[in-house]
């Protein structure tokens, strides 16, 4: 991790006092020890990505992941998604899968969701490193008061953002927003264990765009580079 966190003004404008909070200085050395020993994921400049590529003012819809992908080349610190060239993974296809359902958009060969950030959607996953090859490695350590923090923030300086709650753990989360001032949408996971059991179906996307357009907002175009 950089001595420095490389994060976008607007977030660390409210989210500064958690780089002094208790938790962060181990959790900072924790993330120190590991990339001397291991291979993290993603990569340390890319750790605050979502942050980055969506600045807080910016936020129309948060997305909740759960930890960064383990495999080589695949994290990006965008929840779900993958560089360029790299293959979509299965429950990315699903969320493709859903949005040709809901929008009729066709699913995309490309896994990058970088053009989603930049509409306002933040991909934010609750941990924001993992070790290669061990799935939720560095859970518990600390990221998740860090991430908690920052879907408050969206709660508190921002209204009318869709929060969508994909899984136990994101649906977790519920506690965090204020149902009077965003829409809460929930369902199961979108990973090929759970996806039939009401991620496909959920339309969260075309109810992300009615409600936002209905209070005065332009709607995400959800449609991706094939």
């Amino acid at each position: 991790m950089p001595a420095k966190p490389e994060i976008e003004a607007s977030w660390y404008k409210v989210l500064k006092d958690e780089f002094e909070a208790p938790y962060f200085l181990p959790l900072k050395r924790f993330i120190q020890e590991e990339m001397k020993q291991y291979k993290i994921f993603p990569p340390a400049k890319l750790i605050f990505n979502a942050f980055n590529k969506t600045p807080l003012p910016a936020v129309k819809v948060v997305i909740v992941g759960q930890d960064p992908y383990h495999g080589p080349g695949q994290a990006h610190g965008l929840a779900f998604s993958v560089p360029t060239g790299i293959k979509p993974p299965p429950s990315l296809m699903n969320i493709y899968k859903e949005l040709y359902s809901d929008l009729g958009i066709a699913p995309s060969k490309n896994g990058n969701l970088e053009k989603w950030a930049k509409e306002g959607v933040l991909l934010i996953n609750t941990s924001l490193t993992v070790r290669s090859g061990q799935a939720a490695s560095h859970s518990g350590k600390g990221w998740e008061n860090f991430t908690d923090a920052a879907i408050k923030a969206v709660s508190e300086y921002r209204a009318g953002v869709v929060f969508m709650l994909w899984g136990k753990q994101a649906i977790s989360k519920e506690k965090l927003i204020n149902p009077s001032k965003h829409l809460i949408l929930k369902t199961v996971h979108p990973s090929p264990l759970s996806a039939s059991r009401g991620f496909f179906g959920c339309k969260h996307f075309s109810i992300a765009n009615d409600y936002l357009q209905n209070i005065g907002f332009l709607p995400v175009d959800w449609q991706l580079d094939s």
